[in-house]
């Protein structure tokens, strides 16, 4: 898939000082690499004798051997694609270097020295090597009959995938506190692979994650590690076969530790996804330019782009798959919800909170923030304000589960119907649905009969009056209107402008549709206890909304009184909405990419014609109703991605959409 490089961390079985077996199992797995498809694979530090042969490395025979063992490897890599990095030590005329050397169709393309040897506590390697750092910039080393680059000044670049340029770490460089990575990266590098042996102690595993993932989340990088396995020397240590594969910060792909076999870990790294963050991210340029050395870039070839995708890709990018790290986020959303209202609140003098409450997802989640920041202010319940204001296609689940809801939060509760007041302005403006009608039930009855009559003046005019009535109560109460709408809805302009649309204070305008159920189930789950009186019946009601459609309720219920309106027959999914929101925005996806990446997510769950013509109301909505955005009411920011016009998204209102539909018609499935 393009814009992607197949990527492996190698970990074979070792023997120490059994160069033959070494050799076999390192291009066992070099040959599993290749028939993969993989652009890049590395092995462990020193993995061609063994990290723990200790002072033999300054043996002539064992410098020899591995020397010998490189050569066969070269010749077996003459057919072979894949850019492979082995360790082993190299000896120069100044001394002995813990080296990694990059090989590629049977040459020595570059030899990068270990630039820091830790001689502390278990470690003693200055016994035995030289530092890399002081290998002048611009040497040539001589390695298996060949002379090659050799220095830390070297950055290998994919001659036929541009964004991919790897720099190379050994083990130490890893744990310093300005790694060569930092210069690396500055370079140009995406893709960092530190070859280690790394001995094993309790906790050392988060460790290595933590700093890699730190690493490639502040060089936007992809970070690759791998240590050596169970088969080193355990006079005194122990290996744990450790590898893994990081990017953006977090992990891809790990090995399994303690294994005894052979491992080769895979995933496919997304360059297109990190050069997107570089350039979005001027302070990466900026430190970039202070940090920026001389490098020397060696050409190799990276192949075809991998087929079928060797990565997860989740249908839902705003909720974490793990049950414990989700229930964390949603903790974190309502705080920020609650806390930035209550903020608020203290800034204008302990208003009254207005709330327009529909018995839906959105307002149900606004309600439970309001109650929370109410507690914070330390207002009593009472100040927050609800109001149903059943319209021409309120149902009566919906309306009884606002009236349950806001009495089980302790709020009050008002109803104001808008009815009869959109059939006066309908009838006003000569509306064909009003004219020459007696009754709100004649009115309902002429829809019924010609639905086209249903149309967004009907809608609309139901959505203002009750913006009307909201703002009304709001100057009667001395308080704020709180507004509803979530960022999914800001997203496509699935408001009215001056209805629905605005309000004094946003709380929901940085959650996405898909993640406020899981907020609200949350709350049931783990508020519920603390929020109410009788917490089951807050539980009972909260989970009726949940089960309830997704509606306007602006058109006239059928004659059973079912919801005529759903939401996502006329939009689309709101999954595939947020999906195409997440790597829009937040990654500046093409409509290609974000194509790809829906196939592999969602897998036959949706045809290509079904993904194509939702991504392309997505993205005709959300040019068309930028307009909408760029007068939006304070609200905060919850996650990654968010659309104020002040703060993350800046867009003209008259940018034209045609050429990005273009590339939904025309794509093509690889």
């Amino acid at each position: 898939m393009r814009g992607f490089a197949r990527v492996s961390v190698a970990v074979p079985e070792v023997r120490v000082a059994d160069f033959e077996a070494n050799l076999e199992h390192v291009l066992s797995l070099l040959e599993r690499a290749d028939a993969q498809g993989d652009a890049l694979v590395v092995f462990p530090e020193l993995c061609l004798c063994g990290y723990t042969v200790r002072d033999l490395v300054l043996d002539h025979h064992l410098l020899e051997a591995c020397e010998d063992a490189l050569v066969e490897l070269l010749d077996a890599s003459a057919e072979r694609a894949p850019l492979a990095v082995v360790g082993m030590p190299v000896r120069t005329a100044s001394g002995v270097y813990n080296a990694a050397v990059a090989i590629q169709r049977g040459r020595v393309l570059g030899v990068v020295p270990k630039a820091y040897l830790p001689t502390y506590r278990e470690f003693e390697e200055a016994r035995w090597f030289r530092p890399g750092t002081e290998v002048p910039a611009g040497s040539r080393v001589r390695l298996a009959d060949q002379e090659a680059p050799f220095g830390m000044d070297l950055l290998f670049e994919a001659e036929d995938a541009p964004d991919l340029v790897v720099g190379l770490e050994v083990c130490e460089d890893y744990w310093v506190h300005v790694p060569p990575s930092v210069y690396q990266v500055s370079a140009g590098a995406t893709v960092i692979a530190n070859l280690s042996a790394s001995n094993f102690t309790v906790g050392k595993a988060e460790l290595r994650r933590l700093l890699a993932r730190s690493a490639s989340d502040r060089g936007k990088c992809a970070y690759l590690y791998v240590a050596a396995g169970p088969g080193e020397s355990s006079t005194d240590l122990a290996f744990d076969a450790d590898a893994f594969i990081t990017e953006n910060g977090r992990v891809l792909a790990e090995s399994t530790r303690f294994a005894r076999q052979d491992q080769l870990v895979t995933a496919d790294v997304d360059l297109e996804l990190l050069a997107r963050e570089r350039i979005a991210t001027n302070t990466f340029g900026d430190c970039a330019r202070e940090h920026r050395r001389p490098f020397r870039h060696v050409s190799f070839r990276a192949g075809a782009a991998p087929g079928a995708l060797r990565r997860d890709v989740p249908a839902h990018p705003f909720l974490p798959s793990d049950p414990a790290t989700l229930a964390t986020r949603c903790w974190e959303i309502f705080e920020i919800q609650a806390n930035a209202l209550a903020t608020r609140m203290k800034a204008i003098g302990e208003p009254k909170l207005v709330l327009g409450l529909s018995g839906g997802l959105d307002s149900t989640m606004a309600a439970l923030v309001c109650a929370a920041a109410l507690d914070l202010t330390g207002q009593p319940r009472s100040d927050l304000f609800t109001v149903t204001m059943p319209g021409l296609g309120t149902t009566d689940g919906t309306r009884d589960n606002a009236a349950r809801l806001a009495a089980e939060l302790g709020a009050s509760f008002s109803t104001v119907g808008v009815s009869e007041a959109s059939h006066l302005v309908l009838g006003a403006v000569g509306h064909g649905a009003a004219a020459g009608t007696a009754s709100v039930e004649a009115l309902l009855a002429r829809v019924r009969a010609d639905p086209t009559l249903g149309d967004p003046t009907l809608e609309n005019v139901q959505a203002r009056l009750r913006t009307l009535v909201l703002m009304t109560l709001a100057n009667k109460e001395r308080g704020i209107v709180v507004g509803t709408g979530d960022l999914s809805e800001k997203a496509l302009g699935w408001s009215t402008y001056s209805g629905d649309h605005i309000s004094m204070y946003d709380v929901n305008a940085g959650v996405p549709k898909t993640l406020i159920r899981f907020v609200i189930r949350w709350v049931a789950n783990e508020r519920a206890r603390a929020f109410a009186a009788a917490p089951e019946a807050l539980r009972e009601v909260l989970f009726a909304i949940l089960e309830t459609p997704i509606s306007p309720e602006l058109l006239p219920a059928d004659e059973s009184g079912r919801i005529a309106q759903l939401t996502e027959s006329a939009i689309g999914p709101y999954e595939l909405h947020d999906f195409f929101l997440y790597h829009v925005v937040r990654h500046g996806a093409r409509p290609g990419r974000v194509l790809d990446l829906a196939r592999v997510a969602f897998g036959d769950a949706y045809p290509l014609a079904e993904l194509k013509r939702w991504l392309g109301v997505f993205y005709a909505r959300f040019f068309a109703n930028q307009f909408k955005r760029s007068c939006t009411a304070d609200g905060p920011k919850v996650g990654m991605v968010a659309l104020s016009p002040r703060g993350d998204w800046r867009m003209p209102s008259d940018a034209q959409v045609a050429s990005w539909l273009g590339a939904v018609e025309s794509y093509e499935a690889e």
